[in-house]
């Protein structure tokens, strides 16, 4: 369990950096200034989370606890739901799909980050036994 928080944060990095090249060189051709602020929003939250996760995956060696396990995922969740509906809402009528029932989705994400900051917080204060593992 470990070593799956460091594997997502750098796959939700890595497509951070390609959907950042996506919007800076490919989709301002195809969408509004303001649609494209949005994308680059998610593309902005995506990274700052991926880190997130990073974090979290190392600190799960240091100080193994179910609360960064849940901070992991909802740091996952976060990043599906906000930055994911984000770039849905920008790219639906570029795809020709009817995406605006994503819109009410984004706040949901947004919560996931938040209560996965708290997590992480929280996981700062149990106190981990020597030679403790937490699965």
């Amino acid at each position: 369990m470990k070593i799956i928080f460091l594997r997502l944060g750098a796959i939700f990095a890595l497509l951070a950096v390609l959907f950042g090249a996506f919007g800076a060189h490919s989709l301002e051709k195809i969408v509004s200034p303001d649609e494209l602020h949005t994308f680059e929003v998610g593309v902005r939250y995506q990274f700052y989370h991926a880190f997130a996760l990073l974090i979290t995956g190392l600190l799960t060696y240091w100080r193994p606890n179910r609360y960064l396990t849940i901070a992991g995922w909802l740091f996952m969740g976060g990043i599906l739901l906000f930055s994911g509906s984000l770039y849905g809402l920008v790219l639906d009528e570029s795809l020709g799909l009817s995406l605006r029932w994503m819109g009410p989705i984004t706040p949901i994400g947004g919560m996931l980050f938040i209560f996965g900051w708290g997590a992480l917080l929280r996981a700062t204060f149990v106190k981990v036994k020597e030679g403790e593992t937490v699965h």
